[in-house]
């Protein structure tokens, strides 16, 4: 059975390749959106949709906006993958890098490789709305004197030239991206896999200690803590909701610690519970 995938960008971007990897092997037809916002529009109105999306980088953080849209929708999390982002600079066949006066890509491409870029002199950066939207328009429209910043991936799907591989500043660069369902979907997506892994969101009370009485709980029940997120509460000072995962290697003692501490939390949201991402399973 064919599984339809929707992501946000074009095909060819890291979204597409992070979907092909996760379902290595597998029939799988993506569903290209412009936005998140859009995306998530999608899910809503299919349950037959799954979504991958984008929710950390090494080197940007955590995408705040889209931690908002998972607590706002009834979706789940269903697992997770992690890849690591190398950038190309690719262009039509037939050019050089002296060849070239503009470069083309998302923002964030164009941030993690601006030590390389200023190193060329004769290269404009221009910000455009995606990576593979950069490489699949120079190859649409044949620009010539343009350059895109982009995956490898991209550059071979619209046919473009590689000139330099490996352009990023920092090359521990890796996105971590949920795997989203309807909770129809759930089971159907988690048979066979191991749960050891949850996201929640919660708020709590303006008081001392409160987070401190929270984490010591989690510790008494041998759950560990594998990332913190605070966002701003809209209209209440000095007031936030808290997104954190946790790994566990007992699913009995993860929910008795989840009953002892929400007595204690507000807007308490289990987001998924899931299998963490074991790169050892990973061939990429």
């Amino acid at each position: 059975m064919v599984k339809r995938v929707t992501i946000q960008g074009v095909e060819g971007c890291f979204h597409d390749a992070a979907a092909r990897r996760y379902f290595k092997g597998e029939d799988i037809e993506v569903v290209s959106c412009e936005t998140f916002h859009s995306m998530f529009d999608a899910l809503n109105s299919d349950a037959s949709l799954i979504g991958i999306m984008a929710i950390e980088n090494t080197i940007a953080g955590s995408l705040l906006q889209n931690h908002e849209l998972v607590r706002l929708n009834n979706l789940k999390v269903v697992g997770e993958y992690k890849m690591r982002i190398s950038h190309v600079l690719a262009a039509l066949p037939g050019q050089s890098i002296a060849d070239l006066c503009e470069v083309n890509s998302h923002p964030m491409a164009l941030m993690q490789c601006e030590q390389y870029l200023l190193g060329h002199k004769n290269l404009k950066m221009v910000e455009k709305n995606d990576t593979a939207g950069s490489a699949k328009e120079i190859s649409e429209s044949r620009l010539m004197g343009h350059g895109a910043v982009c995956g490898r991936y991209a550059a071979d799907l619209y046919g473009l030239n590689i000139l330099e591989e490996g352009i990023e500043t920092n090359k521990r660069n890796f996105t971590r991206f949920l795997i989203l369902a309807d909770p129809v979907m759930e089971r159907e997506l988690k048979i066979g896999k191991v749960i050891d892994k949850a996201s929640l969101v919660f708020t709590l009370p303006h008081t001392q200690g409160s987070l401190a009485k929270i984490l010591t709980i989690l510790s008494f029940y041998d759950i560990n803590l594998s990332k913190i997120q605070s966002i701003p509460i809209i209209g209440r000072e000095w007031e936030y909701r808290f997104f954190i995962n946790v790994t566990f290697d007992d699913y009995t003692r993860y929910r008795q610690s989840i009953e002892a501490v929400r007595p204690l939390i507000s807007d308490f949201k289990i987001l998924g519970e899931y299998s963490s991402f074991n790169e050892n399973e990973d061939n990429e």
